[in-house]
This record gives C-alpha cells, sequence and structure tokens, in this order.
C-alpha cells in the first residue's frame, strides 16, 4: 500500500515552488494526480485477495462429484477419517458443478478490475472522496448481489427437486446448493479485494487536500509578513531614529488581528467551496432549467431583504401585526 511518507516529497516540492499562483498550483495537482495514480497497480489486491483465493482452492474439495485431477475428493476424504467406511452405491452420478465457483470467482476478478480502471479515470478528472465512495460501493453491490442470489436460486430449485424424485434431489439440487454456498463465501470473502482499492486512491486524494491546504496557510503567513513589511517601512519613512507610540501599537495589532480573520475566512470558503464543488460533481445532471429557477429565488430573497429597510414596508408590517392581534 502506498503511504504517506512515500508521498511526502512530491507535496514538498510542489509547495516549494516559489510564486506559484491558483492556476499553476492546479496543473501542479493534476500532474501530481496522474502520477501517483499511474503508481498505482492492480496488483496491490494480490494481499487482500489470498484469503478467497485458498478457499476458492479449498472448494474443489467439497464436492459430491468427481473433480478433474483431483477425482471423486470428497469420498477419498471421508475413507481416510472413517476406513470401515463403504460409499453407498446408486445408479446415478451426481451432476458436476466444480466450474460454479471457479468461473463466479473469474467474474468477481474481473469487476475489480472494471472498479480500478474506472477509479483511475475518475480521480484523475475530479479527486472526491464522494467518487471513490459510490464507484466501490456499486460495483460491492454487485458482486455481493450475485453471491447471495445463487444460493437463493439453490434454495428454490432444491424445494422444487423434493417433489420430482431421488436421482434430481440428491443428483442435481443438492451438488448446486452446496457449490453456491461456497460462492456466497467466496464474495464476502473478496470485499476486502475492493476495500484495499478504495484505500489506495483515496491516499492519493487525501494528499491532494493536503497539498491544497498547506498552499493556503503559506499564503496566510506570507500575507503577515507582507504587512508587517509594509508597516515597518512606514514606520521607518515617518522619521528615522522614531518609535512607534502607544495608539500606533494598537493599529498595528488590530490590522495584525483583522488580516488573520480574513485569511481564516478566506480558508474556510475556499474549503466550502471545495465540498459544493464535489457534491456539484455527483449530480448525475443541473439542467439550465433548475439554475433560473435558483436565480430567481436568490432575486426573490435579495429584494426581500433589501424592502424591510424601507419606511412604508416597516408602517405595513405594524399593521398587519395589529390586525392580527386585534390590537
Amino acid at each position: 500500500m502506498i503511504g504517506r511518507t512515500k508521498r511526502t516529497e512530491p507535496v514538498n516540492e510542489i509547495l516549494s515552488t516559489k510564486d506559484i499562483s491558483n492556476n499553476e498550483l492546479e496543473r501542479e495537482l493534476e500532474e501530481y494526480t496522474r502520477s501517483a495514480v499511474r503508481k498505482i497497480h492492480f496488483t496491490v489486491v494480490a494481499k487482500a485477495g489470498v484469503i478467497s483465493l485458498v478457499a476458492l482452492v479449498f472448494s474443489f474439495f467439497l464436492d459430491l462429484s468427481s473433480v478433474p485431477i483431483l477425482g471423486n475428493v470428497t469420498t477419498d476424504l471421508a475413507k481416510t477419517l472413517f476406513p470401515g467406511w463403504e460409499p453407498v452405491t446408486g445408479d446415478f452420478e451426481p451432476y458436476r458443478f466444480w466450474w460454479l465457483p471457479l468461473v463466479t470467482y473469474g467474474i468477481f476478478v474481473f469487476l475489480a478490475y472494471r472498479a480500478y480502471s474506472k477509479l483511475k479515470l475518475e480521480i484523475i478528472r475530479t479527486p472526491a472522496s464522494a467518487t471513490i465512495d459510490r464507484i466501490i460501493n456499486s460495483y460491492t453491490s454487485v458482486i455481493d448481489s450475485i453471491a447471495t442470489a445463487l444460493p437463493l436460486i439453490g434454495a428454490a430449485i432444491l424445494l422444487i427437486s423434493i417433489k420430482l424424485g431421488e436421482e434430481i434431489f440428491l443428483g442435481l439440487s443438492v451438488p448446486f446448493e452446496v457449490k453456491a454456498l461456497i460462492v456466497l463465501a467466496l464474495g464476502k470473502l473478496f470485499e476486502p479485494v475492493l476495500d484495499q482499492l478504495g484505500l489506495e486512491f483515496q491516499s492519493v486524494v487525501n494528499h491532494v487536500r493536503d497539498i491544497r491546504d498547506k498552499y493556503f496557510s503559506r499564503i496566510q503567513i506570507e500575507n503577515s509578513k507582507n504587512l508587517m513589511k509594509q508597516l515597518s517601512q512606514g514606520a521607518g519613512g515617518a522619521g528615522a531614529g522614531t518609535e512607534m507610540s502607544l495608539q500606533d501599537m494598537e493599529k498595528f495589532k488590530a490590522l495584525l488581528e483583522q488580516s488573520a480573520r480574513l485569511s481564516e475566512i478566506m480558508h474556510k470558503n475556499f474549503s466550502s467551496i471545495s465540498v459544493l464543488a464535489e457534491k456539484v460533481n455527483q449530480l448525475d445532471s443541473v439542467s439550465a432549467e433548475k439554475i433560473q429557477l435558483l436565480n430567481t429565488l436568490a432575486n426573490s430573497l435579495n429584494q426581500a431583504a433589501n424592502s424591510l429597510g424601507d419606511d412604508k414596508t416597516l408602517s405595513g408590517l405594524k399593521s398587519l401585526e395589529a390586525i392580527v392581534v386585534k390590537k
């Protein structure tokens, strides 16, 4: 997994650039995001997928029929555990469903790769946490639906086959239900693979946010330094060797406090705009009609706020109050 320590150097390189503007910052962040996303390979899910892969191999040893290469492994295992036991001979052979967990596991891997590819495109376009959550949740839901649906279908087939006789019940329904339950277990064990993908791309998004925060923090510090420098020059031009009076010191302190408050407000506004932009990006569509309605509503509220200061409006409100309370 790509940790924070591996990405601190690119962050410092971006912030160490002198006189970087807002547009230049966005270009640097875009290049950094592209570079960081390219370094994330699909092989990062190998560690998270080990448990589900072991469960897939173990599924070949749980079968009522013969399995390629391994043979009738369940019967052989029963003979090993119970040496005096002899299998019941029947007139029919159970249907072979050894391939069902293998095929569904391949589908799970394909869906995980699709999520990986989509995350690469979306994070380069709009690095947002909501994008990652939406993509991971959608593919997790698909995998969970497939894993849950097969046992339910198997249970329905199992109930129907009770009336169809022993051959259909033991030869088709039971083997399918056994493999369907294994598929359900594989689906649950495969979910950490998607979680690992989400963590990798979330790390990139977090670092982009950290770069922006550090950039605006640096702007606040530079603005404070420039203000102090200008005040120092103004005091020096007033007369060499003269000291600042108590009143000048109070003005200087007030200016510094005002600068700090303005910088904090600017930082909060930028953070709010970033959050709002992320939410707007998640919307399916914002039509021109909706924008026009919002504009009309804003103008109406503005006119209502301005009219509250009018004397005629105040007298009208007082008359309305008198009618309501019956003064």
